[in-house]
């Protein structure tokens, strides 16, 4: 019979050696394991991002990896009917999913998208503002990711990355701040700990 403590320890390295081989091969979440970005975002809520993002009515913002649109509903409110929100995904079923959530809140300017981060399919100068949240560990070529968010930004336009610690692709502020810099987008401010905190960054 196996002990409860020994049962525990072996999940806990079970836990850790998976954390530890999904960082080392950066992939998105899979859509049967959504609920890791349906539960609650402690540092990164919806208002910490709304003050350091800034949204205003009217804006053109892409959003990155909404996952299942855990802020997606409150930016399309954000830049209201005269705005538009773009979600782009590498999962059809993440896009479809938020998708479904944006029609039982009525809301009319949300476009998805499916493709690569790495490949933005939109014309150079063309959003306002650029989110992604908990994404950028996910993507295994994360500088042609920041290349293509500064080639798609208008002038002054913002990036706001939200990171959380315990996410097994968690990106250390240091580290986000020199990849930002060598892609030419410029640190402005940051909210919260280095634990949990969104960064934001101007083109």
């Amino acid at each position: 019979m196996i002990r409860p403590r020994t049962a525990l320890a072996a999940v806990g390295l079970a836990v850790l050696a998976a954390a530890l081989w999904w960082r080392k091969n950066p992939s998105a979440c899979p859509y049967g394991q959504r609920f890791w970005v349906e539960a609650p975002h402690p540092f990164i809520t919806r208002d910490r991002l709304a003050d350091v993002l800034e949204p205003a009515t009217g804006e053109r913002i892409l959003e990155i990896g909404p996952g299942t649109g855990y802020y997606t509903l409150h930016l399309a409110d954000a830049v209201g009917r005269e705005g538009a929100l773009e979600i782009f995904d590498i999962q059809q079923q993440m896009l479809d999913h938020t998708m479904r959530r944006v029609g039982e809140h009525g809301l009319s300017n949300v476009t998805p998208t499916r493709g690569d981060a790495t490949s933005l399919p939109h014309p150079g100068d063309s959003f306002d503002a650029v989110v992604l949240v908990t994404v950028l560990g996910e993507i295994p070529e994360r500088e042609a990711a920041l290349a293509e968010i500064k080639r798609v930004l208008r002038p002054g336009g913002r990036l706001v990355v939200g990171e959380l610690f315990g996410d097994p692709h968690f990106q250390a502020f240091g580290s986000l701040q020199r990849r930002c810099a060598a892609a030419g987008l410029s640190f402005e401010s940051r909210s919260g700990p280095r634990l949990g905190f969104f960064a934001r960054f101007r083109a």
